[in-house]
């Protein structure tokens, strides 16, 4: 019985590409995939199938970015590829799986191959069943301070690695958080609005729609009376959940999100947060990289799709500056001493829960 794994191209029929276990297989623009955007280079990515293991190594080669379920790996950079998840070549384009197969010779006659599964599915059932990996450094770089399952502790306990299992990848932890009632604050046909796992300020919510959008490349024109909603509510939840409060707030989405689904940050601009930590955290709202949601409602009514800067990972390694005085500060701590000055000095409500 041996293992063997196979890229598979979803939006071109029968186009199959085997990757040898632990050999090193070089993909990009070729006959072989039919890609011949200029964009994608002849070398665009390196993959090595852990047929063992369950999933293949992916490393960006090229200059343009590669995804996996929308998260950009970095050139020179590597993630991991698990079935249920969608690799896109370039600029998220040329949708790929991977799909694992057993293959055993039965007395010398035939090789009969069973598929272990399908990978196609991009149910939350489908992204659940996968074990969940830890995030990499490069990948919690442009964490947008969401909702992903923590991982559990590796063990031999049966118990614990189907827990692990049954949480699914930490890029797809969204769609799980929308589903849980107790994470809901408001929801209607289109949309529903969740508490942000590990909220940057005192007032932190999501509005998601509930429509499968993976990303803000993927908006067009048809999506702009869903975002127009989407910012609507947005300031629905701030009358309703903190409209007593002296807070300013913002609502916007990061330029290159971690997560796989398009979300609507609502957040407070006090920043009054346990969970924020480090200058990522902090500049991922208060650069550039914090695009406003206007500003994408307006890109989409005169363009017909968002267009986000290549470099746009650049802005979360920029100095902390304060964003009220544009003060320089050397640290999280001191910034955060800092913005003391600069809170609403009345009590602050606290929000309402949803039952």
């Amino acid at each position: 019985m041996m293992r063997v794994c196979w890229l598979v191209r979803q939006d071109i029929q029968q186009q199959r590409i085997k990757l040898p276990h632990l050999e090193t297989v070089v993909i990009g623009r070729s006959p072989e995939t039919k890609i011949t955007d200029k964009k994608c280079s002849r070398q665009q990515v390196q993959l090595k199938a852990e047929c063992n293991k369950g999933y293949v190594k992916v490393k960006q080669v090229g200059v343009n970015p590669t995804s996996i379920d929308s998260v950009i790996i970095g050139k020179n950079q590597e993630m991991k590829l698990q079935p249920g998840q969608v690799l896109h070549m370039v600029n998220e384009l040329y949708p790929y799986i991977i799909e694992f197969e057993e293959e055993a010779k039965s007395s010398g006659l035939e090789t009969h191959r069973k598929r272990k599964r399908s990978a196609g599915s991009n149910s939350i059932e489908g992204d659940a069943a996968q074990e969940t990996e830890p995030m990499t450094e490069q990948e919690l770089e442009t964490t947008d301070a969401s909702q992903y399952p923590l991982p559990p502790k590796k063990g031999k306990d049966a118990s614990a690695k189907k827990a692990r299992e049954s949480l699914g990848h930490w890029s797809q932890g969204l769609k799980i958080s929308m589903q849980d009632p107790k994470m809901q604050v408001y929801k209607d046909e289109q949309v529903v609005v969740i508490k942000d796992k590990y909220p940057k300020a005192r007032y932190h919510w999501l509005v998601l729609p509930w429509a499968s959008i993976s990303s803000l490349k993927a908006v067009t024109s048809e999506h702009l009376e869903l975002l127009q909603h989407m910012h609507t509510v947005g300031e629905k939840v701030i009358s309703d959940f903190a409209g007593c409060s002296k807070l300013r707030f913002r609502l916007g989405y990061h330029a290159i999100p971690s997560m796989s689904h398009v979300h609507l940050h609502v957040i407070s601009q006090d920043f009054d947060s346990p969970c924020l930590k480090n200058k990522k955290h902090w500049n991922s709202f208060n650069t550039e990289y914090f695009l406003e949601s206007k500003a994408i409602i307006k890109m989409v009514q005169e363009a017909g799709r968002v267009t986000v800067q290549d470099e746009s990972s650049e802005l979360l390694k920029l100095p902390l500056r304060c964003h009220e005085c544009q003060q320089l500060l050397p640290s999280i701590p001191q910034l955060k001493e800092h913005l003391r000055k600069h809170w609403a000095k009345p009590q602050i409500n606290k929000p309402k829960t949803v039952d």
